[in-house]
């Protein structure tokens, strides 16, 4: 018993260990962007919201951060029918080339962004495509499709086959089929995938960094261009506001679709 008791000991251990070091960045963050100073301290240096006022009344951060909602928005967009369909081809139906395309949904894991970003940044700029923000959540999403893809593999892989079937046998055609039956049962992979590709492009800095001009300077590069001067607390109070926002797709994500099929998904 004692040997029983001594390895629950450790696990929690680490458990409290590992969820400290998880949290600890996230709560110092969280803390200095309330300091009443004019440096980044923690513990803060009393408590204000004058850095939260500051960072709502300026214009150029208000400007960035549409940009970021705008490209999310595009690679969501461009994401939700691309990755769909996808997904149910590759769990429903055998697919020519199907090995390439499992190389395809490893690239997020094998390919340096930094690759993937330059080849981007070339393509894009001999089709003359830079300079607007449409192309930016266009890149966004064609490096993290496989998300996406996978989030709609995960649902459509537990769809019963004799629905469709029965659907056909009562003469259904093929397209009421898929939106009266598939597609109501994939829609908690594809709420999953469009939220996950809707924050992994509002704080996509790599693509963006590469992408962008001083004229559609997204959130995170207008960060970047701010703490190569000096970090104020401001820029923690825009950080906490990006958490914030992680927040509510998971708040949403939970109320809509649940977290447990979230994390089976992935």
């Amino acid at each position: 018993m004692s040997g029983n008791r001594g390895k629950t000991i450790v696990l929690w251990i680490f458990v409290i260990f590992g969820l400290v070091m998880l949290s600890a960045p996230t709560l110092v963050v969280l803390g200095a962007s309330f300091t009443s100073g004019n440096i980044i301290t923690f513990p803060p240096d009393g408590f204000s919201l004058k850095w939260y006022a500051k960072i709502a009344g300026a214009s150029d951060l208000r400007g960035a951060f549409l940009r970021s909602l705008v490209v999310a928005s595009i690679c969501t967009v461009i994401a939700v029918p691309a990755g769909t369909l996808a997904g149910i081809a590759l769990s429903k139906y055998a697919v020519r080339m199907e090995k390439t395309i499992q190389v395809y949904l490893l690239l997020p894991f094998t390919i340096p962004l930094i690759g993937s970003g330059i080849g981007l940044m070339l393509v894009l700029g001999n089709a003359g495509m830079l300079g607007q923000l449409w192309p930016v959540g266009l890149a966004c999403c064609v490096i993290n499709l496989p998300f996406m893809i996978w989030a709609v593999t995960a649902s459509a892989s537990g769809l019963d086959p004799d629905l469709e079937l029965a659907a056909a046998n009562l003469g259904a055609p093929p397209l009421q089929t898929f939106l009266h039956v598939t597609l109501p049962a994939v829609t908690p992979g594809i709420i999953t995938g469009a939220l996950l590709m809707f924050i992994l492009a509002l704080n996509e800095f790599l693509v963006s960094l590469l992408l962008v001009d001083a004229r559609i300077v997204t959130l995170p590069v207008q960060i970047y261009n701010s703490i190569r001067s000096i970090i104020t607390p401001d820029l923690a109070a825009i950080s906490v506001v990006f958490i914030a926002c992680a927040a509510a797709a998971i708040f949403l994500l939970d109320r809509l679709v649940g977290l447990d099929i979230f994390l089976k998904s992935k």
